[in-house]
């Protein structure tokens, strides 16, 4: 049985883009498998209520019919520091003090930093650190994100790591494409790369769909799930939706949101044919 979800975040309202990946998601997951909604709300600044409901309706409204009770993240915050005790017991997790000011001039003084899917990547500065001086700064108050030693990670990993990608084919991990990555931070539970992997476990996902854009992240991802020792899902990279500059689309973009084509007259029908969807 095919067990897909479909991972909004509550903090505005789902345009095409967003219509198109929850198709895709129910679609792959076919009429005897499982289609899931989950909501990924860690962000309780930027989630509202009112996105939340507009979520369950937007779906209701395209036919699509999902496992109820629904998963919310903020319930289960718990359930992310499982997660990271087990990293911290492996010793590939650290407090990382810097500032974003302080870690791009510590990149402009190096003249150079390797490049990431999302920019210059960490230079490690807090990698280096003594125990002594991370417990002192955390007992001190202040702010902090938990990184993830790439490196001494990698090298805890006895196994090939690799991964099969419905779309793209066979690949071999890179986890250092995204260096030290964030974890999770001194006030927020777990950063997207923790969360997703523990969340689809959690709720048995045997296939990740999601956009095309996401792909890089499965390197980093597979090495996580591999400390972890999480089940191995397949993963879909699908294609995203663009507007006619090309770029894709965003939730700040409200004339494309499924909330005002509705408004203006368009019927479910007309978005899931416009999708490429029956």
């Amino acid at each position: 049985m095919t067990t897909t979800r479909f991972a909004p975040s509550p903090t505005g309202f789902l345009h095409l883009g967003h219509a198109y990946a929850a198709l895709f998601a129910a679609e792959r997951a076919g009429k005897q498998g499982r289609f899931l909604v989950r909501l990924e709300d860690i962000d309780q600044t930027r989630s509202r209520a009112e996105y939340e409901e507009g979520i369950f309706t937007d779906l209701d409204w395209l036919g699509l019919a999902w496992e109820k009770p629904v998963l919310r993240q903020s319930d289960h915050l718990d359930h992310y520091q499982k997660g990271l005790a087990k990293l911290q017991e492996l010793g590939v997790i650290y407090p990382c003090f810097c500032t974003r000011r302080e870690i791009q001039q510590e990149i402009l003084s190096a003249g150079y930093a390797p490049q990431g899917p999302d920019g210059p990547l960490y230079p490690g500065t807090c990698r280096q650190l003594k125990p002594v001086e991370r417990e002192q700064r955390c007992q001190a108050g202040e702010a902090y994100a938990l990184r993830l030693d790439v490196k001494k990670a990698s090298s805890l990993v006895k196994v090939k790591l690799s991964w099969k990608d419905r779309a793209h084919g066979d690949f071999h991990a890179d986890p250092s494409l995204y260096g030290d990555v964030v974890l999770a931070r001194k006030d927020t539970a777990a950063a997207y790369h923790l969360a997703v992997v523990m969340d689809d476990a959690r709720q048995g996902v045997t296939l990740v769909t999601r956009g095309v854009d996401l792909l890089p992240a499965t390197h980093l991802h597979r090495l996580l799930i591999e400390l972890l020792e999480l089940p191995l899902p397949e993963w879909e990279h699908h294609s995203l939706i663009m507007n006619e500059h090309g770029k894709r689309l965003a939730k700040r973009d409200e004339a494309r949101s499924l909330k005002s084509l509705r408004e203006q007259g368009w019927s479910a029908r007309q978005v899931r044919h416009h999708l490429g969807f029956q």
